[in-house]
This record gives C-alpha cells, sequence and structure tokens, in this order.
C-alpha cells in the first residue's frame, strides 16, 4: 500500500448509525463524482474493504439487495454509518470501537433496513411536507397579523405570529417522530436479518449501551421530542426481549473472523493512532499476531525498512498466504527504494487475493512504474487499467495511469487519464479542459475519443450550465 491510507475525497456527511442526513438526502446523489471536493477522506484499503463486505453480503442478501450496494469507508474518528442512496458509509471509528465482528454487524443491518425499506426516498416526501406546513403556517400568521394591522387589534396580530412561530414548531417536530419512527423500523429490520443469518443480535444492543454509556457520562439532558432518533435506552427497551429470545443470541464470531476483525482495528488504530493506539488496544495480548501486525506497521511508517521487513517476513511465515502481509511487505520495500522487489510482493499479493481488489493491482502498478523502464512501464498500465476495471471511480489510480502513459509518449491517453481523474475527484472544470486537449489527439470516434466528449458534456445536477 505505497499511496497513503486515507485518499480520495468526497462530501462531509456525517450522521449517527442512521440514513442521510436532510441536507444530504436533498443535495448529493449516488454517483461518487457527485459527492466529491470537500473534506471527508475515503479510505482506500483491500483489506479492510474485503473485511467489511463479507460482513455484509449475507445482511444484504436477507435484505433483499443482493447487488447494487456499495460500502464506502470514512476516516472518521466518531462511531457513525449512514446511507446516501444505495451506498452505505461506515466511519473508520466505527470499524475501531467494534471489539468483535457481531457489533459492525449490527450496524450494517440497521443500514441495510434503512435502504431496504426506502428510507431516504420516503424521508424527501416527509420533508416537503414539512416545509409546506410551514409554509402554510406563515401565510396564516402573516394573514392574521396584516388583518391585526388593520383592525388595530394588537391581540389578532400577536395570534398570528403565534401562528407562524407554532407551525414551523410542528412541522420540524412532525419530522422529527417520522425521523424515530423509521429508526425503529431499521432497528427492528435489522433483528430480522440477523435471525435470518443466523446471528446474534447482541452487538447491536452493545453498541447501543455504548451509546447509553457516553451520554450519561456527558450529563447531557435530552428531550427525546427533539431528537431524530429514539434514545440509546429506548432502542435497548425496543429490543432487549426481542433479541434476547433468538436462539443465536449466544452466538459467537469464528475465531478467525475475529482475528480478521483484530488486525483490521489493528490498521486503523496505527495509521490513526500511531503506536499508542495499537498498543491500548493490545494491552491484554501484546503477542498476539494481530498486534505483531501493527507492530510491524508502526515500525514501517517510523522505524527501519531493515527492521521493519523483518517483521514482515516473520508474518509472512505464520501466514504465507495472506495477502495483505505481502502488500505490506512491498510497502516496505518501496519505502526502501527497492521497487523492483516491491513489485515482486504485490504481485504475490495480487496472486492470493481471494477477492480480486481493485486497489491491489494500482499499487503493483506503482511499483512499476518507479522501475521506470518501458517494459515495466507498459506492464505498469496494464495493471492500474486492471484495478480500474474492478474500481473505476478510484480518481488516485488515474493519476498513476496518467503518469505511466506520458512516460511512454503517450500523451493523449495520459491526457484522458489525468481528465478521469478529476472527474472522479469532482474537479469538472479541470476535467473539462483535459479532455479537450486529449481529444484533440484522438482519431475521431475512437473510444478514447468518445470518453473525452462525455466528460466535456458532462453537467452537474442542478447546474444550468
Amino acid at each position: 500500500m505505497q499511496t497513503p491510507f486515507f485518499s480520495a475525497l468526497v462530501s462531509k456527511v456525517a450522521r449517527p448509525f442512521a440514513a442521510a442526513s436532510l441536507a444530504a438526502a436533498l443535495t448529493l446523489s449516488a454517483s461518487a463524482s457527485a459527492f466529491a471536493q470537500s473534506g471527508l477522506a475515503i479510505v482506500r484499503d483491500a483489506e479492510i474493504e474485503a473485511l467489511v463486505r463479507d460482513y455484509a453480503r449475507p445482511i444484504l442478501k436477507a435484505a433483499g439487495l443482493k447487488s447494487g450496494v456499495d460500502i464506502i469507508l470514512v476516516n472518521d474518528r466518531s462511531f457513525n454509518a449512514f446511507v446516501l442512496g444505495r451506498r452505505m458509509f461506515i466511519n473508520t471509528g466505527a470499524l475501531l470501537q467494534s471489539e468483535t465482528p457481531n457489533e459492525i454487524i449490527g450496524v450494517i443491518a440497521h443500514e441495510a433496513g434503512h435502504i431496504a425499506g426506502g428510507h431516504q426516498e420516503r424521508l424527501r416526501d416527509q420533508l416537503a411536507r414539512a416545509q409546506t406546513m410551514a409554509i402554510v403556517s406563515t401565510l396564516l400568521g402573516a394573514g392574521a397579523i396584516v388583518a391585526g394591522a388593520a383592525t388595530n387589534s394588537n391581540e389578532l396580530a400577536q395570534a398570528g405570529g403565534g401562528i407562524a412561530i407554532g407551525g414551523g414548531e410542528m412541522a420540524r417536530r412532525s419530522l422529527l417522530g417520522y425521523q424515530r419512527t423509521e429508526e425503529t423500523t431499521a432497528d427492528r429490520s435489522a433483528i430480522t436479518y440477523l435471525e435470518a443469518t443466523g446471528q446474534s443480535a447482541k452487538g447491536m444492543l452493545t453498541t447501543f449501551k455504548r451509546f447509553q454509556s457516553a451520554l450519561s457520562l456527558s450529563g447531557a439532558r435530552v428531550d427525546p421530542y427533539q431528537i431524530s432518533h429514539p434514545t440509546p435506552q429506548d432502542r435497548i427497551s425496543n429490543l432487549q426481549q426481542l433479541a434476547a429470545s433468538s436462539p443465536n443470541y449466544e452466538r459467537k464470531d469464528s475465531p478467525e473472523l475475529q482475528l480478521r476483525h483484530d488486525m483490521m482495528r489493528a490498521k486503523i488504530a496505527v495509521y490513526t493512532d500511531g503506536q499508542a493506539g495499537a498498543s491500548r488496544l493490545f494491552r491484554n495480548n501484546p503477542r498476539g499476531l494481530a498486534a505483531l501486525y501493527a507492530d510491524a506497521m508502526v515500525t514501517h511508517l517510523h522505524g527501519n525498512p531493515r527492521s521493519a521487513l523483518a517483521k514482515v517476513d516473520g508474518l509472512v511465515k505464520q501466514q504465507p498466504k495472506n495477502p495483505y502481509f505481502h502488500e505490506l511487505r512491498g510497502d516496505v520495500l518501496m519505502k526502501a527504494n527497492q521497487p523492483a522487489q516491491a513489485a515482486e510482493a504485490y504481485a504475490t499479493a495480487v496472486r492470493l487475493d481471494p477477492v480480486k481488489s481493485g486497489v491491489l493491482p494500482v499499487s503493483y502498478g506503482q511499483a512499476l512504474l518507479a522501475i521506470g523502464k518501458p517494459d515495466a512501464l507498459k506492464k505498469a498500465v496494464t495493471q492500474i487499467r486492471s484495478g480500474l476495471d474492478r474500481d473505476r471511480e478510484n480518481a488516485t489510480a488515474y493519476r498513476y495511469l496518467a503518469q505511466a502513459y506520458g512516460q511512454l509518449g503517450d500523451i493523449a491517453e495520459a491526457e484522458l487519464a489525468t481528465a478521469e481523474g478529476h472527474y472522479y475527484s469532482g474537479a469538472y472544470q479541470e476535467a473539462k479542459i483535459f479532455a479537450a486537449r486529449a481529444q484533440q489527439k484522438f482519431k475521431p470516434g475512437s473510444p478514447g475519443w468518445v470518453r473525452a466528449q462525455d466528460i466535456i458534456n458532462y453537467k452537474q445536477p442542478g447546474k444550468k450550465k
């Protein structure tokens, strides 16, 4: 993983363990390019993505969502997940704080309930109704104020002001009440999906208890009618009996899955909190495989490459078919300025990868790019394109593809790749400029010319030009 752990940027939208926020529901579409450009960092990591997909697969199937749902990892410390359209966003904070796979699977099940229930679409309708209520109340209030002024009736004018304010508050409370109902529905749907897949709902309850504990420690007093979610205590009360009555309630995650979860947490802890974060995480098992993995990553990031390589080789000896250990080996070798050996390590990772991630071929391509020889550059193009075939919205990968084409002297393809990178980053004006430059170098009607034209013709939703 030569590229930074946290890469491409998307819009900053956050909302605790629920469907998308109202503003997001109104202004963002499902396209990655449509929510690019602001401040929220997306995490691209083959290992974490593969694990979360494994968590989600049976849940999505039980929810009738077998295809078309993307899961996107967000670099944020808070325990949070939300949906936009058919995209599910999960914060790294939620992954790090979840001590067992079952806890994060419960989060996924809840979010799947929002998608399967069409809550986001209905939320738009409810918002429109709430806005209508507020507008009508404002008009009625304004009418009463005018009538009061015309008849010199202060009481009528004051009543009109009250109608306007009260109507807006009624609309807001109505909308919040609707959201709380949808949250309760999603919780119950999550229980259904967990039961259908033979999994425990105990992780969901653990999550709600964590929220309740945080709320208690904060000392905050919460008006249950002024929030968009039921209180954690209400959620626990609503689900405790239903969850505990399941024959799966005491079922534990398999040791193999727990180890993968621990290694995922190790990676997030190291890249967000360094050695201190990893030490806190594994203070009760400092010699376990996940702790050793964390130690190797810390050494790679902050220590001597030779020492890091020795630690990674120790990991590979324990699990020679783990693609992510070979990926880390490639990262260490790249940092040590040994791209040829790094390319071999990445090639092994690509070969061993059971899910055929789009991320690993890009890392392989970067190492080949660093070698710089013509044969290696051609192979780099092949590998990066292979990654993009599986993950076409990886804006960072297009930049490496452009570099490879540029070093090979293929300026048309280099400029088209640059245009693609800008497009998937949300920098549409720059994308159009490079697409126009690329199109001049392509034969009219060729695939490159047509793709450049598509970028030139692209119109942002909501913009007239």
